[in-house]
């Protein structure tokens, strides 16, 4: 089976958590014990967030743009998944980390209307201080204040090729790594990077449905998708429809552009998609965890009152 996991930048830098190599090394390697058993007789390709380390890289300079700093994080965060990933895959499993470019339109809206948060949280003074002479867009983010950049949709992915030559010799692929470095072709083709970071989850799923992907699993740092978050009537969804989970609405920077990536490739391909902790990775793949999205469900199904761990 070829399955295509995104891993969440916050399961490999948790919020509050100091900013350190030693903490991202202990994060990527537990993440890896469980990306590990995804492996096992499995046909695997990795697609990682960026959001917290762009953000740290983007306030520790500004002579570089958004595209060099997701290339940054896409072979700083690869290596260290790579690294791990090697140290528990069988012998003569291979795995790369792949620098990827991902195409996107230069008239997208998303140019004009940042909501992608990234870097740290911080409070109204700290925000002030952070963002000095930067120009950057601040947005609430619960009781504080973090950083948005412009989050426009992935057209195409253009090292796709070299990703199919790869799988075809049974390596374990992590790319798209960020989101991939955005980039945008003028009308000679050519291509140049662009202020930006892209949902890495967008990116996922378009790449899962190129790669005609059997399963594309979202793992993220909570049990699924829930209803009414923040209400004392909170419910965690077990399995629902693409158009049944479309309808509803979820928080524009984080769980929102999980659900829509997962109802996209569920609809394009008619194959499951899942949303869950990447703890509960062999129960989301064997379809006993997490949020399933899927054509064949009625509705939505299994919204139980529960609390997220």
């Amino acid at each position: 089976m070829l399955m295509v996991i995104a891993l969440g930048g916050n399961a490999l830098l948790k919020h509050g958590e100091a900013v350190s190599a030693e903490a991202q090394r202990n994060n990527v390697r537990i993440a890896a014990a469980q990306l590990a058993k995804a492996a096992a007789g499995n046909d695997l390709v990795i697609v990682h967030g960026n959001g917290p380390q762009v953000g740290m890289l983007a306030l520790q300079t500004s002579s570089f743009p958004l595209d060099v700093l997701d290339a940054e994080t896409e072979g700083m965060i690869g290596y260290m998944i790579e690294q791990e990933m090697r140290n528990l895959l069988p012998a003569g499993r291979a795995c790369v980390s792949l620098l990827s470019m991902v195409e996107v339109s230069a008239s997208d809206p998303a140019f004009e209307h940042p909501d992608k948060p990234i870097g740290s949280r911080y409070t109204v003074a700290e925000a002030a201080v952070a963002s000095q002479g930067k120009g950057w867009t601040m947005a609430a983010q619960g009781d504080k204040l973090q950083r948005v950049v412009p989050s426009p949709k992935p057209v195409r992915m253009l090292e796709i090729e070299p990703v199919r030559w790869l799988l075809e010799h049974r390596c374990v692929v992590i790319c798209a790594g960020g989101g991939g470095i955005p980039v945008v072709a003028d009308a000679q083709g050519q291509h140049r990077g662009v202020e930006a970071v892209v949902d890495k989850d967008r990116s996922a799923a378009m790449l899962a449905a190129e790669l005609k992907a059997d399963l594309f699993v979202i793992a993220t740092d909570v049990q699924g998708v829930y209803l009414d978050w923040g209400k004392p009537s909170l419910r965690l969804v077990a399995r629902a429809t693409p158009a049944a989970l479309g309808e509803l609405a979820f928080s524009a920077g984080s769980m929102a552009p999980k659900v829509e990536a997962a109802c996209d490739f569920a609809s394009r391909t008619g194959r499951r998609s899942v949303i869950g902790a990447l703890s509960d990775i062999e129960a989301m793949i064997a379809g006993n965890a997490g949020t399933s999205i899927d054509v064949t469900a009625t509705g939505i199904e299994g919204a139980v009152a529960t609390q997220p761990s």
